[in-house]
């Protein structure tokens, strides 16, 4: 039983210490596929590090973007979409706006069906038409990349890397529908582990606890608008059946911008690595304008 725990955690070690070898050791070669957003500009401190380390990073992004651009320490790659730069921003600024409405988080997935849903279309559909670039996967296979990084927030990347056949590495804050839970078998009990969104704390009433364990019924329209026609499209690939949770699991190690200061306690996996604070390094002194409503906010919540 020990040895054969031994191997899959030798193989991660392995991983975690070729990303951090000294910038005097050969660099390996590093393709990312991002998320538009947040999501991308909270992965530019790490992809500098990589670059000064000695390490070769290639972005692939659509030709359609609002954040992704060209940097000195990375080479970028675009590909053809059928989009055009204007329906994309017109998307980008609609789901914003949906994201950041006061209102709880159901409601704001039943009062914004069609936005889900177009939004949820767009990304599948700039993922088929990077899945079914022939010349450009030919190209992605040639170029011997040691591993993928992307966030799995939209899963295409951790396809592309599984199509590839290439090592994975996710870099997220969460991910909704339990999936980071489900791709790594990580118990999730409902009795003290607090949902994504549900505003519970560790520490539950009994209704609490039942709304802890119902409130994955609600999400369930989300995360089959959201994430089957993933599945649907990894399934044509690899001619055969491919859930959500076999494309997740490819992954060798979940890298989450998260905390146990700030986050609940919960139980993990050995490929699970809490690096929250990341994005920290180049902090500045908040005015007291902006201070004050976070130290209330953090008093409502119990926090401190």
């Amino acid at each position: 039983m020990m040895s054969g725990l031994r191997t899959p955690l030798l193989g991660l070690a392995g991983l975690l210490l070729w990303l951090c070898v000294p910038p005097w050791a050969e660099g390996g070669k590093l393709l990312v596929v991002p998320v538009e957003g947040s999501h991308w500009l909270s992965m530019l401190n790490v992809l500098q590090e990589l670059h000064a380390r000695g390490h070769q990073t290639v972005v692939l992004t659509p030709d359609v973007s609002i954040y992704v651009k060209g940097e000195e320490y990375f080479t970028l790659t675009p590909y053809a979409t059928s989009y055009t730069q204007e329906e994309f921003q017109d998307l980008f600024r609609r789901h914003n706006e949906m994201i950041f409405q006061r209102l709880h988080f159901l409601k704001i997935i039943l009062e914004n069906k069609e936005n889900l849903k177009n939004a949820a279309r767009f990304y599948h559909q700039l993922c088929s038409e990077l899945l079914h670039n022939k010349s450009l996967i030919r190209h992605l296979n040639d170029s011997s990349f040691d591993v993928v990084l992307t966030d799995p927030m939209i899963p295409c990347g951790a396809l592309l890397a599984k199509y590839l056949s290439v090592p994975t590495v996710f870099f997220l804050n969460a991910i909704p529908c339990e999936l980071d839970f489900e791709a790594t078998q990580c118990p999730h009990p409902s009795s003290y582990i607090p949902r994504l969104a549900t505003k519970n704390s560790d520490h539950m009433t009994f209704l609490q606890r039942v709304k802890n364990m119902l409130y994955p019924l609600g999400m369930k329209y989300f995360c089959h608008i959201s994430y089957d026609p993933y599945e649907s499209l990894a399934s044509e690939l690899f001619q055969r059946e491919v859930s959500l949770v076999d494309i997740l699991s490819h992954a060798s190690v979940w890298l989450f911008r998260e905390d146990f200061v700030l986050d609940y306690p919960r139980p993990i996996m050995p490929n699970m690595v809490f690096i929250g604070g990341i994005n920290c390094a180049n902090r500045k002194p908040l005015s007291q304008v902006v201070w004050l409503p976070i130290f209330h906010q953090c008093l409502e919540y119990k926090l401190i």
